[in-house]
């Protein structure tokens, strides 16, 4: 452990989890990030960032899914240590989990023990991207839970285990549902919403998607 004395602590770059429909422009959203930037795409949909001269993309191949964690781990720290990079994107962590999970069952018989090595996996990937130092941006698909067991309140979560997620998330800054309405884009990340979210950046609860780089208090000063 890193001691930093009282008033030290330095500023942290900020990671953004935001997880929505198919089509709602989840992978589009890592345009704002300024600066040369890469792009790890475990689903594949990568036409919208084709002609980007900023960023990126590694791609997965099927030949890298029976080993997919040790690839993951390299190929990410491998990208962080060039120092080139000013933001890390990882596209689609739904789709991440399941690689993931189908190794860890062939691995081993013991149902809860393979939730545990899940849940502990993402965990060291979450560590290390707070540990890297440049602003991060993950994407997952989304569940919908439909009314049951519900209030009036809302219904969404994103489409992994609740205790990955968790674990996977709780270093980030924001966790936010991306959906679209009346032909624009929006971002819910109200808690009290009954939908998976949280905002540490600044108080916004909801907002244009296309201003999710923009904290509250430089859009009032604008």
């Amino acid at each position: 452990m890193k001691l930093y004395k009282a008033g030290q602590v330095p500023p942290q770059p900020h990671m953004y989890f935001v997880y929505g429909d198919g089509g709602t422009g989840k992978t589009t959203l890592f345009k704002q990030f300024k600066g040369h930037k890469i792009l790890f795409s475990f689903d594949l949909s990568t036409n919208v960032l084709r002609n980007d001269k900023d960023t990126d993309v590694m791609l997965l191949e099927r030949k890298d899914a029976p080993n997919i964690q040790n690839i993951v781990m390299s190929q990410v720290s491998g990208a962080l240590n060039t120092g080139s990079y000013k933001a890390i994107a990882l596209d689609n962590m739904s789709a991440l989990q399941n690689l993931v999970l189908e190794n860890i069952d062939n691995a081993a018989k013991d149902n809860r023990q393979n939730w545990q090595k899940l849940q502990l996996w993402f965990r060291q990937l979450g560590t290390m991207l707070r540990e890297s130092n440049v602003d991060v941006y993950a994407t997952a698909h989304q569940v919908d839970n439909g009314t049951s067991g519900l209030t009036s309140k809302g219904r969404y979560a994103a489409d992994m285990n609740e205790k990955t997620f968790n674990a996977f998330t709780s270093m980030f800054d924001f966790v936010g549902r991306i959906y679209k309405q009346d032909g624009q884009r929006w971002i819910n990340c109200d808690p009290e919403a009954g939908n998976h979210g949280k905002n540490r950046i600044d108080d916004r609860t909801q907002f244009k998607a296309d201003e999710l780089l923009t904290p509250k208090q430089e859009k009032e000063n604008e």
